[in-house]
């Protein structure tokens, strides 16, 4: 989010944004450390490469790492949004029902209400 984009919103909502981006960089670099621990133990098992072979294959190893780790965040995100998307789908459809109910129960009583009174003169 651009610091225009942020401006537009209260300062809660500001301070949430501010919180959920904070987060999330520290935990891409949670995930980018524990791929290069996971580089520097496979490098420390293959003794016979050199210093500039072992950066070669850290580097590698950690973008592949980190290509996997962001693929598996966007599924996660996708399906997030389906659910989020069919949850809100649905919940309109039972507002929307309960509603139709409501209303014909309230005509329902005004109409009894009505009969009662009428006759009752």
């Amino acid at each position: 989010m651009t610091a225009g984009q942020r401006r537009q919103h209260s300062p809660e909502v500001q301070g949430a944004v501010l919180a959920n981006e904070a987060e999330g960089y520290l935990l891409a670099q949670t995930e980018l450390e524990r791929a290069r621990g996971e580089a520097t133990v496979l490098c420390g098992r293959l003794p016979w490469l050199t210093t500039g072979q072992a950066e070669n294959l850290t580097h590698h190893y950690v973008q592949q790492r980190m290509g996997l780790t962001r693929q598996a965040l966007q599924v996660t995100a996708d399906r997030a949004m389906r659910l989020r998307g069919e949850y809100e789908t649905r919940y309109r459809h039972l507002r929307r029902t309960l509603l139709k109910q409501h209303a014909a129960c309230a005509c329902l009583l005004i109409a009894g209400c009505s009969l009662a009174c009428l006759l009752n003169r």
